[in-house]
């Protein structure tokens, strides 16, 4: 996964090549082919803590983070794991998909970060998922990134903040905004691992091996414990040549670093985000809560 050639690191994963196009006649399902191992019930736990941080991140917007986020904090609360939700969004897209009004909110993780006077707890919040909290993020947030460029150690201004309450969780969830600037740098400083929504369309899949250029950066520099949790195809259709071609392409280049759970498409995710609440208690029994419960067995397992 190391990117070679100094003007494209997409280059060294992804090689362009004329025979691809979405008319031409595409691979059986890459999904449904590969070799699925049974993911065993996790077993219970005698006791929470410390968490295991993960950052869900693409610098391409739209593809699922926030979704996934969400539901995936929603199905690790289900097999009994304690979950912290991180919105580190400036648009506050978590905080809205959990039925809280951005807008509204006196204290978020703008305070946290920069305010040595906010501590956690004054920002923490309770959700309506049993297991689950939050904290949340306004537009405030976009302001720190400029902030923070003169503060000292301004990569670890995150994992500083979450450190205190990091023994009273299993799992810490990082909803990271759709670039590589400075508070994504920060999750990933603060994170264990990184999962990487990827919507199975050519230029998303181009933009995870600058994603994977940056991972290593951190790796190199600030978070040597960093390493990348996998790839999470989403909003996936095995209709459609393209899908199937990129989702092939994907596993060649990452294999087994890709979940084997595959979010498909489908019109339930938009309706969860108007209710509020995540799918596994919006519509339980549907294809998409089972996928994220599938999922959270999955994440469990590697870790």
């Amino acid at each position: 996964m190391t990117s070679s050639g100094p003007d494209d690191p997409a280059d060294a994963l992804f090689p362009a090549e004329p025979g691809f196009s979405a008319k031409d006649k595409g691979p059986t399902d890459p999904a449904a082919a590969r070799p699925h191992r049974e993911i065993p019930e996790p077993p219970p736990l005698q006791r929470h803590g410390p968490a295991r941080v993960l950052s869900l991140c693409n610098q391409k917007g739209g593809v699922g983070k926030t979704t996934s986020t969400i539901n995936l904090g929603a199905a690790l609360a289900e097999l009994g794991r304690r979950v912290l939700l991180v919105d580190f969004d400036p648009q506050g897209a978590l905080s809205a998909g959990l039925g809280i009004a951005p807008h509204e909110l006196e204290r978020t993780t703008y305070n946290l970060l920069l305010e040595r006077s906010v501590h956690i707890d004054d920002v923490l919040r309770k959700t309506g998922v049993t297991g689950v909290d939050l904290l949340p993020s306004n537009i405030d947030l976009s302001a720190a990134e400029i902030q923070l460029v003169t503060e000292v150690g301004r990569e670890q201004t995150l994992a500083r903040a979450l450190a205190p309450v990091l023994s009273d969780y299993d799992y810490v969830l990082i909803d990271c905004q759709p670039s590589l600037g400075l508070l994504t740098v920060n999750a990933l400083t603060a994170s264990h691992g990184v999962i990487i929504p990827l919507v199975c369309e050519f230029f998303s899949l181009r933009g995870v091996a600058l994603l994977v250029d940056t991972i290593e950066k951190v790796q190199d520099r600030l978070n040597p414990q960093l390493r990348l949790e996998g790839i999470l195809a989403t909003m996936y259709d095995s209709r459609t040549n393209h899908g199937r071609e990129v989702f092939s392409r994907v596993l060649e280049a990452f294999g087994d670093t890709v979940f084997q759970t595959v979010i498909a498409r489908t019109v339930r995710f938009p309706e969860t985000t108007v209710a509020g609440e995540p799918i596994t208690s919006w519509a339980p029994n549907s294809a998409g809560a089972t996928a994220y419960r599938a999922l959270a067995r999955e994440v469990i397992a590697r870790s």
